[in-house]
């Protein structure tokens, strides 16, 4: 596996479906809350929140929960005001890891991303310590199984950059600004569309090949990943999936 985004795919699906639902809907939710205040409450004029719209859809939120998470964004219910802030840091075997939250209380995250850092054999680092090695793409994540010569031409056609086995399923990136137009391009031609975000992908992900290690990777983004204040967690890892599956057994 190549990269956190498949990991983090699989484990939010997964997560879907048993006590972790909750959790994965708080996440969304807030998302699109965010998205509301900051672009308005129209997903047709803000590409935001329609990603956002379209990622709780998704999810199984109800309709009627993301409208009021909309309404709370405008301003038309009282709701809680959730900043946005990205931490950088290094997990086990100098793997790059990057953090994207959105709180209430600043200095009360700051402290936890740091604890889970440390707790977990990484370290928390400076503002552009690792970003730089990561790219801003939109990934779409589609069902299979598929003719890859067949999935490689409708790619090719319809502008997007590249696609990528995950299983029996496949991930389509692009560039962000085409993310939308892909996604209905690839309906169009019939396939099923599980997701659709804007995602970092790293530029050169990093081997990991001992087991013990593979493990202590995973054991970090999974701390991360299940606070309640992060939203999304990247790193530029690269683990087969052999010693995957000795991690969730």
């Amino acid at each position: 596996m190549s990269g956190h985004s498949k990991w983090a795919t699989t484990k939010h699906r997964k997560g879907a479906k048993d006590a972790a639902r909750a959790k994965v809907f708080a996440k969304l939710i807030r998302q699109v809350e965010v998205a509301a205040r900051e672009g308005g409450g129209d997903p047709e004029g803000n590409a935001s929140l329609r990603t956002m719209y379209q990622k709780a859809r998704e999810a199984s939120v109800p309709l009627d929960t993301i409208e009021r998470a909309i309404k709370r964004g405008t301003g038309e219910l009282d709701g809680v005001r959730y900043e946005p802030i990205t931490y950088e840091g290094y997990g086990p075997g100098g793997v790059a890891v990057i953090v994207e939250t959105l709180t209430d209380n600043r200095n009360r995250t700051s402290a936890e991303i740091k604890h889970l850092f440390a707790k977990n054999g990484g370290a928390i680092a400076e503002p552009g310590a690792v970003s730089w090695q990561f790219d801003r793409k939109g990934e779409i994540e589609v069902a299979g199984p598929l003719d890859e010569d067949q999935l490689l031409e409708w790619v090719m056609e319809v502008g997007a950059e590249n696609y990528e086995a995950n299983g029996t399923d496949y991930t389509v990136t692009t560039e962000p600004q085409e993310l939308t137009r892909v996604r209905a391009a690839l309906e169009a031609h019939g396939l099923d569309v599980r997701s659709a975000e804007l995602a970092l992908v790293a530029q050169n992900p990093v081997p990991v090949t001992e087991e013990s290690e593979a493990k202590r990777v995973l054991r970090l983004v999974d701390a991360l990943d299940d606070h309640d204040d992060v939203q999304n967690v990247y790193a530029n890892f690269d683990i087969a999936d052999e010693l995957l599956a000795a991690y969730e057994g």
